[in-house]
């Protein structure tokens, strides 16, 4: 008996949107001992200029904004000179979510996809931005994030009171892609009500949205303390 072959079509892929990314440098460094973290040295060039030039070279990525304080407009302006993606540097506001907000007007209405990062993260790779941003394209909202590999209590009063199973827990990174007009309604919601959110996926699972986990980067660390600088300057000897 003959046996005829059937082969299926290939998987019609998605177009990949225009993706513009916020980049959110405008926090006080409270906790870095008096080190200004956006302009420390990693490598001989400031933290925040290493973190933009990592989105300039990934192509998934059409256009940057960049969030800072006041001051530092002038100074950031003079290190993106040449990096033709950047369309701005504008001052942040008196929270993290009003500064994304903030980053977001500034983007062009060409943006269909918003890629939200925290400056303090250097390390980040253009592949894992780029995992983002193409689960973001077919679901409407990813993040990356690493599995937890120590157990996590909860604890009230100093005493634990649970101990979640570590299988089902994440430590969610950035950048956060979402639909454009998925987080402007987010975080438009989060603002009427009131809600602080710790991050920007927190504000669209407040929609009851579902956020797609991508794999991250253990090395995609957030700068916060002296003691993350000095890991994230040990990293990135380790790669030269």
């Amino acid at each position: 008996m003959d046996i005829t072959k059937v082969t299926r079509p290939a998987r019609k892929l998605l177009k990949l949107k225009y993706c513009g990314a916020v980049i959110v440098a405008a926090g006080s460094a409270s906790r870095m001992g008096g080190i200004d973290k956006v302009m420390a040295p990693l490598q001989g060039e400031p933290m925040v200029k290493r973190t933009i030039r990592q989105f300039q070279d990934c192509d998934a990525i059409k256009e940057i904004v960049v969030v800072t304080r006041e001051d530092l407009i002038l100074p950031i302006m003079s290190l993106v000179q040449g990096m033709d993606k950047v369309k701005a540097v504008v001052a942040g506001g008196a929270s993290r979510q009003e500064s994304v907000s903030l980053g977001l007007n500034a983007l062009s209405d060409k943006v269909k996809l918003a890629a939200i990062h925290d400056g303090a993260r250097p390390l980040i790779t253009w592949q894992v931005i780029d995992r983002a941003v193409r689960a973001a394209n077919s679901y409407g909202a990813a993040a990356p994030a690493i599995p937890v590999k120590d157990t996590v209590k909860v604890v009230h009063g100093g005493v634990v009171k649970e101990t979640p199973d570590r299988k089902h827990l994440y430590a969610v990174q950035t950048p956060q892609v979402f639909d454009m007009d998925l987080l402007r309604g987010a975080l438009k919601k989060a603002a009427q009500d009131g809600a602080e959110v710790t991050d920007d996926c927190s504000a669209v699972e407040r929609l009851g949205m579902s956020v797609k986990i991508v794999e991250g980067d253990e090395h995609n660390l957030k700068v916060t303390t002296p003691f993350d600088l000095a890991v994230a300057k040990l990293l990135l000897e380790e790669k030269v």
